[in-house]
């Protein structure tokens, strides 16, 4: 009787009679409770009738009665997943795929729920098993594609870039022509350290989509990277003729510009940049180029760099709970753990501020780390680096997240950021609060600004020429004040045999002003001040760094404008740091720029015995040529007028044996100035260190 009731159902259910089915279906029930296939049906009928909680209760039931069957753990797994029970469903389904692993329905079912969860990389696991063997399918490889695109996508959030690459790739073999998927590519592999390959995927882009402001905007910053400054300036303007409210075009148009030493228009750029940050804090405005454009201020480069936290690091502060990094400082003494974080443990001017610092720290007080996700360009100064440090972790291939597993593994109390907001900045890694303490240091000269009232860093190590008292308004982190400069120096940066003055096409006789400042650094007032001077003292030269040809080109323009003749400019090629240290020797006077500093090279022509004169301005980048020069006990070359900067610049120009008592004290006292000795300045450093760490904890916490 039940058999014959059974059929009747189904073939009420073929005919679309559902109620009669369903009816039909109960009576089985009635007859035979562990009837498995009528609550089967029930379910299905349920499912189709939209009553979700249903159909998963009699499809349960049923295999309840037959736990094994494939087609009810499927079933069950599409009715979960419809009364949003999704985790429940995948179990289903899995099960489903255990029991019959051919079952291509059933996976393709699995992906899609996987999918739904945002398990991406699962999900593309069981689309690919499907298309292997339907590789035609049309609607999986959409999928497959879809979910490429999502895994991507959410790897690239996290700083999973090598994954996001992966996935992009895979997701252009289904759908080439997408010019979203090449962009979204090319984002990777610019992040990876690859701009040739990322500038083939945004020209591909462009070609399909040739009015994709976005594209423009990130193939400039690739060519940047490539030293194409020219067809950098190009895409970011082609960009702003698509979108003139592209904010990060424009800002990066401005500091290209500079660059370039094309002055013609910025001043009025740059006004319209101060008010975005002002009114617009959404705008994507680079705090690195924002400090080093004229006329910004202090209070608004703070603004500038909160507002950079928030839009480039809100999201993957949401993962900061997941994470679980919990602190605790604990009361017994201990050696405290510094963790040092820098994209720039190699040939590069960093190494030449802290390799002996490093060095020097007292191992019975400080176990020292190191973190690097730069280049391992495998150079006598990466290896010394890594020498120097208790540990050594290069994590360039890890994401934020996994970087900050590895920091917070290895159980860092002080995690100290040495690059800051640069072009190669990880400071999500920071963000991430894998150490109990986050410090801003010698990177970025600057803040590094708040999240909803919360600094990304706590401290940031100055000096009170730098930060004066009155000036912590404009710091989002408190002030770790050292007692002379904040700069560390290496008294064993190598110094190369020193060249014929001829070799450097220095004229003999000839007094030489040198600036060897990137050219960004040049502003318009200053160059003015200096083709003054030389036009004052006739037997001089300018000696400036040769940073790209259309900066040379420029500048040699300019001077011939205001009345000096080109061949007064001489530029000196890029050379390894020891050659460039060695013909300092030919140089007179060092003109510093404003309102960006000289920095490291400021300590390189001090170091070499040559007086460096700087003006002071309002900034963090505008004061630290001051505060090394104070350091070297040498005040008088510290003014803070352009008009002061030029009338010194010709007094000292004018009285070579002022010039020359400079140069001896500075090569007679380079070990034990204030500036160059590294055993002082390590031991100060360390006394903030444990100054910060005694701080209470709950205090500090309470910052975040």
């Amino acid at each position: 009787m039940p058999h014959t009731l059974y059929s009747t159902a189904l073939n009420f259910y073929r005919n679309g009679q559902l109620t009669q089915a369903e009816s039909a279906l109960q009576q089985v029930i009635t007859l035979q409770a562990n009837h498995a296939d009528a609550h089967h049906m029930l379910g299905i009928i349920c499912y189709q009738t939209n009553r979700t909680a249903d159909a998963v209760r009699y499809i349960q039931q049923a295999l309840a009665i037959s736990p094994r069957n494939v087609d009810y753990l499927n079933n069950c797994g599409l009715a979960l997943r419809a009364n949003n029970q999704l985790e429940a469903a995948i179990k289903s389904f899995q099960q489903a795929v255990l029991l019959q692993p051919k079952d291509l329905d059933v996976q393709l079912n699995l992906g899609n729920t996987l999918l739904a969860v945002d398990r991406f990389e699962e999900a593309a696991g069981y689309y690919r098993r499907v298309l292997r063997a339907m590789p035609k399918k049309e609607d999986v490889r959409a999928a497959l594609c879809h979910c490429l695109t999502l895994l991507g996508n959410q790897a690239h959030a996290i700083g999973n870039f090598t994954q996001a690459e992966t996935s992009f790739k895979e997701a252009l073999q289904f759908n080439p022509q997408d010019a979203v998927l090449l962009y979204n590519l090319g984002n990777a592999q610019r992040e990876l350290g690859k701009p040739a390959e990322a500038a083939k995927q945004y020209q591909k882009a462009i070609q399909i989509n040739p009015n994709d402001a976005d594209t423009y905007n990130n193939l400039g910053n690739v060519q940047r990277e490539l030293g194409q400054l020219d067809l950098a300036i190009e895409s970011y303007q082609k960009a702003l003729q698509l979108n003139p409210q592209l904010h990060h075009a424009k800002v990066h148009l401005v500091h290209q510009k500079q660059h370039i030493c094309n002055w013609q228009g910025l001043d009025n750029d740059i006004a319209e940049i101060c008010h975005w940050v002002k009114t617009q804090p959404s705008a994507q405005i680079s705090p690195f180029a924002f400090l080093a454009m004229p006329g910004t201020t202090a209070e608004q480069q703070k603004i500038c760099a909160n507002n950079w936290v928030k839009n480039r690091y809100a999201g993957l502060m949401q993962h900061r709970q997941q994470l679980g990094f919990t602190h605790h400082k604990q009361t017994t003494p201990k050696k405290l753990k510094l963790g040092y974080l820098s994209a720039d443990f190699r040939l590069h001017p960093l190494a030449f501020l802290i390799s002996e610092l490093i060095e020097l720290h007292d191992r019975t007080q400080f176990e020292i780390i190191g973190f690097s996700y730069g280049v391992n360009d495998k150079t006598s100064a990466r290896a010394r680096l890594e020498q120097a440090f208790d540990q050594f972790h290069d994590i360039r291939q890890l994401s934020e997240i996994e970087a900050a597993k590895k920091i917070y593994a290895c159980d860092i109390d002080i995690l100290v950021d040495l690059t800051g907001f640069t072009q190669t900045s990880r400071s999500g890694i920071a963000a991430l609060r894998p150490a109990s303490i986050n410090v801003n240091w010698l990177g970025f000269p600057g803040t590094m600004g708040a999240f909803d009232g919360a600094p990304l860093f706590d401290y940031l190590l100055t000096d009170h020429f730098i930060s004066p008292q009155a000036s912590a308004q404009h710091y989002a982190e408190k002030l770790a004040v050292l007692p002379h400069s904040y700069q560390p120096n290496d008294r064993k940066r190598p110094v190369g045999k020193t060249p014929t003055r001829q070799s450097c096409h220095l004229p003999e006789g000839a007094f030489v002003f040198c600036c060897f400042n990137q050219s960004f650094k040049i502003t318009p007032d200053v160059f003015s001040v200096w083709m003054r001077v030389l036009n004052a003292v006739p037997n001089s030269v300018l000696w400036l760094l040769d940073c790209n040809i259309w900066a040379k080109q420029n500048l040699m323009r300019e001077a011939v404008a205001l009345g000096v003749a080109a061949e007064r400019l001489i530029f000196a090629p890029r050379v390894a740091i020891a050659d460039h240290l060695a013909r300092h020797a030919h140089a007179d006077l060092f003109l510093d720029t404003l309102p960006y500093n000289a920095h490291t090279t400021c300590s390189d022509a001090l170091w070499m015995g040559v007086p460096v004169l700087t003006c002071v301005g309002e900034t963090f980048a505008a004061r630290v040529a001051g505060s090394l020069i104070s350091a070297a006990g040498l005040t008088e070359l510290i003014t803070y007028t352009l008009q002061d900067y030029e009338e010194k610049a010709l007094q000292l120009a004018n009285n070579p044996t002022i010039i020359a008592a400079i140069k001896q004290k500075l090569l007679a006292e380079n070990m034990t100035s204030a500036l160059f000795d590294t055993n002082k300045f390590t031991r100060s450093l360390e006394a903030i260190y444990q100054t910060i760490w005694q701080e209470p904890f709950d205090k500090l916490r309470e910052r975040l």
